[in-house]
């Protein structure tokens, strides 16, 4: 980046409005779908789609987007990933159908995955010393605040104006992101990097990561073993009466074990590789990513069920959810001003226990709180403190994963460290989703079981309904007088549902909270003020 402050801090804005525009897509959709089927006329399962192939693609592509700009240039691959993701947007903007949609949602995923460890490792070989701090606690700030966001922008674009304006946003950032980062941002890669390019490894870690996010984000939709529902993409159908997602994780995992030994033999010939397995010799980064993998299981996991509890039981619309979570975002972003001072004084590793303790405290707050009749401002202290501590955690845990890591191999390192975060948080959805639904069905079925005038056919039709609408149905029940007591028992089991997955993200947050305790006591800084040629793995 340019040496003169002014222009590293401008630098380092367009990288943070590049990943917010990543974070906020795997979002901002979500309140838009409604609309989306209405104007489209498109079914549900593709309406599934256009929420879940962006993710899908995103996850899949990490590990290999970092490791090619550590040899073709970070700035070149983070500028071609914002280009890809504008064009992705515009087409996403002018679809005419669920198809065109779909296909500009997996460009959009591309794009996404071209940017995100490309934006940490031209942090990592940009910034040194106490702005490195600082950076990555405005890099991590972004994604919480980010995160919580995307509802309220959603909510108002769809509402005020159109969905598509919900892609429309991006072009005039994007176009700005190109600019800035062109101009201010200077361009780093690996002059020591093989000219070779290990295609094998990349086409079975693409498999693989598809597999397993696949199976991790599906398996709740189309069953775990037998299949629930039709499957259908691109209008290819599934006809088999076991689900495809017990196949689709059986082969993702197959594919990253041969990748695995794969890589091993590379490595072990010195041969060029995808995966450098020495960086996992360094204490920091193995401890740091491992860390980032288990706090991301209940870290963006409630996010998925607190929206859906705010419309379906408290009955506020796309606008106000975003409002509600509105705190979150403004804890997160104070955060950024906290953590660089937190961190000259304690470490980055005793930042990151902190951070990680305030969002436990933050979830279980949240799952003491929600009930059918919760008052609008009970949950807004604790979704401030759980902001506080994703900023916290998500900045320095990375800071703490790549302060070690040699320059030259900062894309992989920033690779590795965000697909396990992806695959920590597409775990952690699958799970809460699953206690989630789970416990509601459960709660609900038991709640209604003597209802005066319900058949048991009726019944289990009942709890189908608001189960398989994830509460939507909730609002046509309590329409109704003579399904109205049927409604308040609904809103009941969605409650306490949404309460046992609050606490139990709140149960991966302190098992990541113990794996925190094993960072080393690595300020960033310290690594960062060395050369880069300088720079080696610390064998543990």
């Amino acid at each position: 980046m340019r040496s003169d402050g002014r222009g590293r801090w401008w630098g380092l804005l367009a990288l943070s409005l590049g990943v917010a525009m990543i974070i906020v897509d795997a979002t901002i959709v979500n309140v838009a779908v409604p609309q989306i089927i209405r104007d489209l006329e498109i079914t549900s399962t593709d309406a599934q789609w256009v929420q879940e192939a962006y993710t899908l693609v995103f996850a899949a592509l990490l590990l290999v987007a970092g490791r090619f700009a550590d040899r073709s240039g970070r700035r070149r691959m983070f500028v071609a990933g914002v280009t890809v993701f504008v064009v992705a947007s515009v087409l996403a903007a002018l679809a005419g159908s669920g198809v065109a949609l779909i296909g500009a949602r997996v460009l959009q995923g591309i794009g996404g995955a071209m940017m995100l460890p490309t934006s940490l490792s031209l942090l990592n070989a940009n910034f040194r010393g106490r702005e490195k701090g600082i950076a990555f606690a405005v890099w991590g700030s972004t994604i919480g605040g980010a995160a919580a966001l995307g509802p309220l922008l959603g909510g108002w674009l769809t509402t005020t104006y159109s969905w598509r304006w919900a892609f429309g946003i991006n072009i005039p950032v994007s176009l700005a992101v190109i600019v800035v980062t062109l101009v201010l941002v200077a361009e780093s890669r690996d002059e020591r990097a093989e000219r070779a390019v290990d295609l094998l490894g990349a086409l079975l870690s693409v498999i693989g990561m598809t597999g397993v996010v696949f199976a991790l984000i599906e398996g709740r939709t189309y069953g775990w073993w037998a299949r629930e529902k039709p499957f259908n993409l691109f209008g290819l159908d599934w006809t088999a009466s076991v689900s495809p997602v017990p196949v689709a994780g059986a082969v993702g995992l197959a594919a990253l074990g041969v990748f695995l030994a794969q890589q091993l033999r590379r490595n072990r010939a010195g041969r060029p590789a995808l995966l450098d397995l020495s960086l996992f010799g360094i204490g920091s980064f193995r401890n740091g990513i491992l860390a980032a993998a288990i706090v991301s299981l209940g870290e963006f996991g409630l996010l998925f069920a607190l929206p859906l509890w705010f419309q379906n039981v408290l009955g506020y619309s796309a606008f106000r959810t975003g409002l509600a979570l509105l705190p979150l975002a403004v804890g997160s972003f104070l955060a950024s001003g906290l953590g660089a001072p937190l961190t000259q004084r304690w470490g980055a590793a005793r930042v990151v226990q902190l951070g990680v303790a305030a969002e436990l405290v933050g979830v279980a707050g949240l799952g003491l709180v929600v009930a059918p009749d919760t008052a609008w401002w009970a949950p807004l202290g604790f979704l401030f403190v759980y902001g506080v501590g994703v900023g916290l955690a998500t900045a320095q845990l990375t800071g703490v994963s790549l302060s070690e890591v040699p320059v030259q191999r900062s894309g992989q390192g920033s690779g590795l460290q965000s697909t396990a975060r992806q695959v920590g948080s597409a775990l952690g959805i699958a799970v809460l989703g699953t206690v989630l639904f789970a416990g509601l069905g459960g709660i609900l079925s038991d709640r209604i079981a003597d209802q005066p005038g319900l058949a048991p056919a009726q019944r289990d039709q009942v709890v189908t309904a608001v189960k398989e609408s994830a509460g939507a149905a909730i609002a046509g029940l309590a329409a109704d007088p003579r399904t109205a007591p049927i409604a308040a028992e609904a809103k009941v089991a969605f409650s306490d549902a949404t309460r046992y997955a609050a606490f139990a993200a709140a149960g991966f947050l302190l098992v990541g909270l113990l794996a925190c305790l094993r960072l080393p006591p690595v300020r960033p800084e310290a690594a960062g003020d060395a050369p880069p040629a300088a720079a080696e793995p610390a064998q543990v």
